[in-house]
């Protein structure tokens, strides 16, 4: 794999344009998912001094004095993985209030400091968030993608392109994780996801809760990868535990603040009255969820349930991470009514206009399979965008209006 430096990361100019305009900057997302190289690929050029607080000393001095610290340091100047000093923020809103020069602190996280209500009030008005995802597939090929356009517009046209197959496996185990993709080997990289949840659970989770059996949350993970692209069912996850059912449930919690897990929220439309009001449960990375499991590219691809699976994740991730870099936000949920129709993933973007995505892992596609992408066309009229089953076949062709088969290559060789 090329070295992870190299791969550009399309979140690039958001940061850029936020910082003529926005005092504070917050990237935030998984760690080792790419941050602090961006960071510092925009602050090095532009003289930003560098400080870590994974440094011991540094977070006893701010913890000695947020406001001292916060006054002594540089006029720009990136601020590394701030979720380990909260008491930093009320101090960045003083100095902020009294300089409002755009482009003074870029920020980043590897924890969701949103979800702590004064932290997240403190800088209201003040900052921009940027959401880093680990490296997309588009992003590894270094090709913009134009599949959201596509979906949101005009649609797709016929066309040919050469079938996936076990490359599919590959790049789905692979994940993508700079560092993981960056080592020689699938087993050299599985070792990588193994010691990664380690630490992680190690340090940051550690910081951000009192937990007794720290050795729960690699276990909850695992069965959580077990259940990526289902309902989320917290019974289910709680089996083997001695914990309670709102314990559990307070773990998963704990895992998405770390951006592990994702809660896909169901959607909901007044013309419904039977749907089903279960979140979906997805590991913020295929790759992670493999190493998880104990499964290679090989072994995924002989296991065709556990393949729907995961490809219905890697195929969430892909959508998340391009829409991430999208001018116009995209929110996403997912459809299914007590029949049983479904739609894998739903897309609501600008002007409340939706589209549905199909996940299928075969390389056919009928017309039953756009059972549930006819009934989400049905109910919205003209606020459906348009819907698509994605496989692993070679054509794109439509099944009907605004419904088009479409091969999952498509999602970063373009469409």
């Amino acid at each position: 794999m090329t070295d992870p430096v190299f791969h550009p990361r399309f979140s690039l100019s958001h940061l850029t344009e936020a910082l003529q305009d926005t005092p504070v900057v917050l990237i935030h997302g998984p760690r080792q998912c790419g941050k602090t190289t961006l960071a510092r690929a925009v602050g090095d050029a532009a003289g930003y001094a560098y400080i870590s607080f994974d440094d011991d000393v540094l977070r006893a001095s701010v913890l000695a004095d947020p406001v001292g610290f916060v006054a002594d340091l540089p006029v720009k100047v990136v601020l590394d993985e701030v979720q380990r000093v909260p008491e930093l923020f009320t101090a960045l809103k003083v100095a902020v209030d009294r300089d409002r020069r755009p482009g003074r602190f870029i920020l980043t996280g590897s924890a969701n400091v949103l979800l702590v209500p004064k932290l997240a009030d403190s800088l209201a008005g003040r900052m921009e968030i940027l959401r880093l995802h680990p490296l997309a597939q588009s992003e590894l090929a270094a090709k913009q993608p134009d599949f959201l356009d596509a979906l949101f517009g005009d649609g797709f046209k016929t066309k040919q392109q050469a079938r996936l197959g076990k490359e599919l496996a590959d790049r789905i185990a692979a994940g993508g994780y700079p560092a993981a993709l960056a080592r020689p080997s699938s087993r050299r990289r599985a070792t990588w996801y193994r010691d990664y949840i380690e630490t992680l659970v190690q340090r940051d989770v550690r910081d951000m809760a009192r937990i007794s059996s720290l050795d729960v949350l690699p276990r909850l993970l695992t069965l959580s990868a077990g259940q990526t692209a289902r309902l989320l069912n917290v019974s289910d996850l709680a089996s083997p535990f001695q914990l309670s059912r709102p314990t559990i449930r307070d773990y998963v919690t704990l895992l998405a603040r770390v951006f592990l897990l994702e809660e896909l929220p169901p959607w909901h439309n007044n013309r419904f009255s039977r749907l089903v009001k279960t979140p979906k449960l997805h590991l913020g990375d295929t790759g992670l969820a493999c190493a998880l499991l104990g499964v290679d590219a090989a072994a995924l691809w002989a296991d065709r349930t556990l393949l729907g699976q995961l490809l219905e994740t890697f195929i969430f991730q892909e959508l998340r991470r391009q829409a991430s870099w999208r001018d116009d936000p995209i929110n996403f949920y997912h459809f299914r009514d007590k029949d049983g129709v479904e739609v894998d993933i739903v897309l609501e973007g600008s002007g409340q206009r939706v589209a549905g995505v199909e996940v299928k892992a075969s390389a056919t596609v009928t017309a039953s399979d756009f059972r549930g992408l006819r009934k989400l066309k049905e109910s919205l009229g003209e606020r459906f965008a348009g819907g698509v089953v994605l496989y692993d076949g070679e054509v794109t062709t439509p099944f009907g209006d605004k419904l088009f088969a479409v091969p999952i290559r498509s999602l970063w060789d373009g469409i």
